[in-house]
């Protein structure tokens, strides 16, 4: 059986752990690691994992280790497992779950060999609908990084990229679910500046991009054409797609990725910060 350990246990620390482990891991071969023992008691009530406030004991003889922990300070946490994952048995796969970190600097603070996979992953984790983009180091075997896959696929879809594409793919997956909350919420402000309350403004607005987005994943048509399908000739919805235009929603978008994908450039050229076990960023 595949043991794992999970280093910051955190909004994504959670989201895989509960994946994991309704996935049919054993939640006794799940080691989590946070700052706080508080913390790790929840996590062990709500899932029956093991928990550690040492990163070292949590990692010792696991087969796979999650760093989710804040960017900052992953290359430091894993300077500081180095010795351990060194130490143990069988190869232990150490997969980074933090944005804009290359796999050189994370390759650079463990021994030579060790298998280090990064990841991108994004919030509907939460909800088992996630899209996790891997990206395997120089020494990860194709079982390795078929492992990976297998566990990230517990918590939702899982695509295999090249690692120079790392920056865009945090732009249209990993920061993307922020986009389609701020469309909502401002259909949500549109509906009740219209005269809608709020509640029923918020159900309309959600139930609809979920509708929306279901058809684009399980339909044979794309968002062009789906849009297209809805456009009547001078109907109502070709009227707000040109208004929207006007607005320059696409330019929007464009502005937003290139700038979000700098920005995860840039994270990657920043340096380590300090050391230490932690929830992810945003527990």
């Amino acid at each position: 059986m595949t043991k794992i350990a999970v280093i910051g246990g955190g909004k994504i620390g959670e989201a895989l752990i509960a994946g994991l482990v309704s996935g049919g891991v054993s939640a006794k071969d799940v080691h989590v690691s946070n700052r706080r023992a508080e913390r790790g008691g929840e996590l062990t009530e709500e899932y029956g994992i093991v928990d550690f406030t040492d990163n070292r004991q949590a990692i010792d003889g696991v087969d796979v280790v999650f760093l989710c922990v804040k960017p900052k300070d992953t290359t430091a946490v894993l300077a500081e497992l180095s010795d351990t994952i060194d130490n143990n048995a069988e190869d232990t796969t150490v997969i980074s779950m933090a944005a804009g970190v290359p796999l050189k600097s994370l390759e650079d603070v463990v021994s030579a060999g060790t298998p280090v996979v990064r990841v991108m992953p994004n919030t509907p984790m939460l909800v088992g609908r996630g899209m996790c983009a891997v990206s395997g180091g120089r020494f990860v075997s194709d079982a390795q990084l078929e492992q990976v896959c297998d566990l990230l696929d517990t918590v939702g879809d899982v695509v295999v990229v090249e690692e120079n594409q790392m920056d865009a793919v945090t732009a249209m997956s990993g920061s993307s679910p922020a986009y389609l909350f701020l469309v909502a919420e401002a259909m949500i402000d549109g509906g009740v500046n219209l005269g809608l309350p709020r509640d029923l403004a918020s159900r309309l607005a959600v139930s609809t991009l979920t509708g929306a987005a279901h058809m684009m994943l399980e339909g044979d048509l794309g968002p062009s054409e789906l849009r297209a399908n809805v456009c009547s000739p001078g109907g109502t919805t070709i009227a707000a797609v040109r208004a929207l235009e006007e607005s320059g929603i696409r330019a929007a978008f464009y502005r937003a990725t290139q700038v979000c994908a700098q920005r995860s450039a840039e994270i990657g050229r920043m340096s380590a910060g300090s050391a230490g076990a932690g929830d992810d960023d945003e527990d």
